[in-house]
């Protein structure tokens, strides 16, 4: 036997390398696709030089402990790479779905299906079967129609992109009717009405901003209208003297109109989120029984998937959407297809989606659960801030974030650190505390309420390595 098939023998397998005690330090689901990645270049390589017949190869893999020399090159090839700008952090802030911090966190089967595509070719725009070009949306199609009662589905690079694809493709150059209190500003100061004139629709304000009656809609519509439209109020809310049209009367209105009705969901669940205890929230089956014609809604908010914007509803109108050259501009990559077709797979089973979905298990994490969190934590992170702050566990509440629910609080726990400083420097030093919790090794985010930086440990899950940096932490 060669000594050229010795040295392939001898390689060690993949999954043998990431359970070696030298790469135990690596524990994030990241942190582990990045050194899983790695280790399978170090053994390519390896394996490239042994198909050349390299002696000096040949003889290091047979006669070294190779599977430790190959973690060692991991860890220097990792150690050598430039950190980036974007790093994980610990959201403490008490928002669940932040959107500065990258919304919601994903299920580790969207992770491993975002892997496989990530690392090979897919067959994201490939018939097998016939072995001609096919259509990307049909990995998520037949999902969607089973789990809203769609006909037909598409997805674009976010909710806003949805909208200004539905906007320009069913309604270009006409006019689209809203009622005044939907006109709504979104994150980034994004505008309904910008959208819709990017998307080259005419506003057609209905109504008034608390007030709007079906008498408002039928006067506004003629033969330059194209659209009715309702935008949901995710990000806020209009207490008081209100009224407004239910979404089948203006189905029916649609209807007789002979023009589309779309509602503009925005954070959109697929859920009843009342099960868990949590606030209501209409779900993207209701608006289509309810007689909308296309839903509109993010795929990285309440759904709890990826950055994404779906469209739902009638086939005649998906179609029209898809035929738009828009519709490439905005389309998603195949990274995200598989994340969000993993997500979309585990509502499926709902007996197991609060266990396995990372933003509903965060949102019905119980109170008394997170106090108990605190409470272990509260003596290490004393002795850290020892002289410079005192810390104590106080009641609080987490909110559900980023244009979902903005009225409904999640009773919460926080571990409350109040600076020790003299009047006139309390708010310098709680603003430098704030930055040297920022600047740890992986960033602690926080919020400073009424002059206390609270840690809102909702979000918390890895304990051990937000323990193991407090020691880094250098408050002056």
């Amino acid at each position: 036997m060669s000594r050229q098939s010795d040295a392939y023998r001898a390689l060690p397998a993949i999954e043998k390398l990431l359970n070696c005690e030298e790469l135990s330090g690596f524990t994030s689901v990241a942190e582990l696709a990045i050194v899983k990645l790695e280790a399978r270049n170090q053994v390519e390589q390896l394996r490239s030089q042994i198909a050349l017949n390299d002696p000096e190869t040949i003889a290091w893999v047979i006669e070294s402990n190779v599977q430790k020399e190959i973690c060692q090159r991991i860890i220097v090839s990792l150690a050598d790479r430039s950190p980036g700008t974007l790093k994980a952090v610990f959201n403490l802030t008490g928002t669940v779905i932040h959107t500065n911090l990258g919304r919601a966190r994903l299920p580790v089967e969207a992770v491993a299906a975002m892997e496989v595509a990530a690392l090979g070719d897919v067959n994201i725009e490939y018939d097998l079967e016939s072995g001609r070009r096919g259509d990307r949306d049909a990995h998520l199609e037949k999902l969607l129609a089973d789990l809203t009662g769609a006909e037909a589905a598409t997805v674009v690079n976010n909710n806003a992109a949805a909208v200004m694809l539905v906007l320009n493709s069913l309604a270009k150059g006409q006019n689209v009717v809203i009622s005044r209190g939907e006109l709504v500003e979104i994150g980034g100061a994004f505008r309904i009405p910008d959208v819709m004139e990017s998307a080259s629709c005419c506003l057609r304000e209905v109504g008034t901003t608390n007030r709007t009656h079906l008498a408002d809609y039928e006067k506004a519509i003629d033969e330059k209208a194209a659209m009715i439209m309702r935008v949901h109020a995710s990000n806020y809310q209009i207490q008081g003297f209100t009224a407004d049209v239910a979404d089948a009367a203006l189905s029916k209105l649609a209807v007789a109109s002979g023009i589309p009705f779309v509602s503009d969901l925005g954070s959109g669940t697929l859920i009843e989120l009342t099960q868990y205890g949590l606030p209501r929230e209409p779900t993207v089956a209701g608006a289509l029984a309810a007689g909308a014609d296309l839903v509109t809604f993010s795929g990285d908010k309440l759904l709890g998937g990826p950055q994404s914007g779906i469209v739902a509803g009638r086939k005649d109108l998906i179609e029209k959407l898809k035929s738009n050259p828009l519709k490439r501009a905005l389309r998603i990559d195949k990274i995200t297809m598989a994340a969000l077709v993993a997500v979309l797979e585990l509502y499926r089973q709902p007996d197991l989606l609060k266990s396995r979905l990372p933003l509903l298990r965060d949102l019905t994490r119980p109170a008394n659960e997170i106090e108990t969190v605190c409470q272990r934590l509260l003596p290490l992170l004393s002795d850290g801030l020892a002289g410079r702050a005192t810390v104590d566990v106080v009641p609080c509440k987490s909110q559900i974030g980023s244009g979902s629910l903005p009225m409904d609080l999640l009773d919460s726990f926080a571990l409350c650190v109040d600076p020790i400083a003299e009047r006139g420097q309390r708010d310098a030093v709680l603003l430098n505390l704030a930055r040297q919790f920022r600047m740890l090794p992986r960033p602690v985010v926080g919020r400073i309420s009424d002059g206390r930086y609270l840690l809102d440990m909702r979000c918390l899950r890895d304990e051990h390595e937000f323990v193991d940096q407090l020691s880094a932490l250098n408050v002056h």
